[in-house]
């Protein structure tokens, strides 16, 4: 889980990171931006899109013992207890789970810890009462192993006992479709080489599991995989990632977006995101404006990168006790536990990279946003960040420069003015025109149906933009992936060049 970093640690990672950054036929291409517009330009990586050509479809949160899942004995997940039978442990899990899907629509996951004594010992029998309850459920389970409280040392504690543990775990729910095996949690005290073997000798070992089931930790504190990625004998393998808002300050969303995908590397499709999180009992609104909040563009930097990308992800945890991260607080007494959520807005942008039909909440007027065209992938960008009355809409390469930033103003009756942030002009079909091919121009604000926009949620994460007095869509001219293309109105035909993501900064 999540924990303090040494300087000189985190000093050998951003050496790890620059290296990272030269190109090898398996890692991101750098390309060049035009700088003829001149507005904010700076490096960009290929869009996140290209990241994950498909996700992994993994939904979920964590359950973790209210002592942290670092313990030298058994694993006890918040809410069950030692004395507990099969009966009683299925029965509160039953509970929780049930808390989990109702308080976070679309769950589908949990991450569950193990380790030897728990698997080897009396207390497994009734353990896997959990386990075999989200079954029931048709969650997926991700069983991941971790070391004991009194090493901590990213090592496996006892070599024999791991693969018995494993055998054990394997021989009882390696033929069942919903169960993931994560190998080891946060194995930081390996090198890739030596991490490498112990992940071949899982397979070697456990042929008759499908590779798509098994989970390899990144590096370090799972915090890239990219070198566990390029190795070709895990290619149908799964990567665990973790990262954390205390690993590093990142001022923007953008930042940190950027930060998952030198993490993520060529790999997003097998990515599984294992464990994120950020404070969530402080009563910070994660669906609000950043104004410079670290944790603030951290949970929507990332979920902004895990539902662009299709990035399957877990948020930790999902229940701790006492544990300021802890996205549900437990209540109830003995089997009666109930869930009650520590921050809304918190659960809304978890759903919101899980890809479920939330925008980040409900349209923040004081926050910022970037509408990113489906087919070209491009922002919606005022053309040479002009502030002039009439200055054209267009589409271009995202930036994070101010003209490419909106804010979405409630005018009622489900339409928005989309305002930009660089002029403070919202975007306006010119002329008020209702014909097809009309442009779409900022304009001073006047109230005018033409400068008023439905947004309709099409589903998979975009949006069509209806302009109210025509009723015709936001599009990007013939469809064109150029550089400053412009922006339209046209007839609605479901084009992806009509369908738009809406991300909020």
């Amino acid at each position: 889980m999540k924990r303090k970093i040494s300087l000189s640690v985190w000093c050998l990672m951003i050496v790890g990171a620059f290296l990272m950054m030269r190109c090898t036929k398996d890692e991101i291409v750098d390309f060049p931006v035009e700088t003829t517009k001149g507005i904010d330009k700076k490096p960009l990586y290929r869009d996140v899109q290209e990241i994950a050509a498909v996700g992994v479809g993994i939904a979920g949160v964590n359950w973790a013992d209210g002592r942290d899942n670092f313990v030298d004995g058994w694993v006890i997940p918040s809410g069950l207890t030692a004395s507990d039978d099969y009966t009683t442990v299925s029965a509160k899990a039953n509970a929780i789970l049930t808390g989990f899907q109702t308080n976070m629509p679309g769950c589908n996951a949990v991450r569950l810890p193990i380790n030897p004594p728990s698997v080897l010992e009396s207390w497994w029998t009734a353990y896997s009462g959990t386990i075999d309850r989200a079954l029931s459920k048709n969650m997926k389970v991700v069983l991941a192993c971790w070391e004991g409280a009194s090493s901590r040392n990213g090592l496996i504690d006892d070599v024999a006992q791991f693969w018995n543990m494993w055998t054990a775990v394997v021989n009882k729910y390696g033929g069942s479709s919903n169960v993931y095996f994560e190998v080891f949690n946060e194995p930081h005290g390996y090198t890739l080489a030596q991490l490498t073997t112990i992940y071949a000798e899982f397979l070697s070992r456990y042929p008759n599991v499908p590779r798509g089931r098994i989970i390899l930790g990144g590096t370090g504190y799972s915090e890239n995989v990219t070198g566990v990625g390029a190795d070709s004998r895990f290619t149908s393998c799964l990567l665990a990632l973790h990262n954390y808002a205390f690993w590093a300050t990142r001022p923007t969303t953008l930042d940190w977006e950027q930060d998952w995908k030198n993490r993520i590397g060529s790999y997003g499709a097998r990515t599984v995101v294992t464990e994120f999180g950020a404070a969530m009992t402080t009563g910070k609104n994660y669906t609000g404006a950043v104004n410079g909040d670290n944790e603030i563009a951290y949970i929507q930097g990332s979920t902004n990168l895990f539902r662009s990308a299709g990035i399957s992800s877990m948020y930790w945890p999902g229940l701790r006790d006492n544990d300021s991260y802890s996205i549900q607080n437990r209540g109830g007494t003995g089997t009666n536990i109930t869930l009650t959520t520590t921050n809304a807005s918190g659960v809304t942008r978890i759903r919101y990279g899980w890809g479920e039909n939330v925008n980040g909440g409900p349209f923040n007027p004081t926050a910022y946003y970037r509408i990113i065209n489906r087919n070209s992938g491009q922002a919606l960008d005022v053309n040479g960040g002009a502030t002039t009355d009439g200055a054209a809409i267009i589409q271009w390469p995202w930036n994070g420069g101010n003209n490419q930033q909106w804010q979405l103003v409630d005018q009622g009756g489900g339409y928005y003015r989309i305002q930009n942030r660089n002029s403070g002009k919202p975007a306006d079909v010119n002329g008020g025109s209702i014909a097809n091919g009309a442009t779409v121009i900022q304009w001073p604000w006047n109230g005018g149906n033409n400068q008023q926009w439905q947004l309709v949620d099409n589903g998979n994460g975009y949006y069509r933009i209806l302009n109210r007095n025509s009723g015709r869509a936001m599009d990007v001219n013939s469809g064109s992936t150029a550089n400053g293309a412009s922006v339209i109105q046209w007839q609605w035909n479901a084009g992806n060049n009509q369908q738009w993501q809406i991300i909020q900064q």
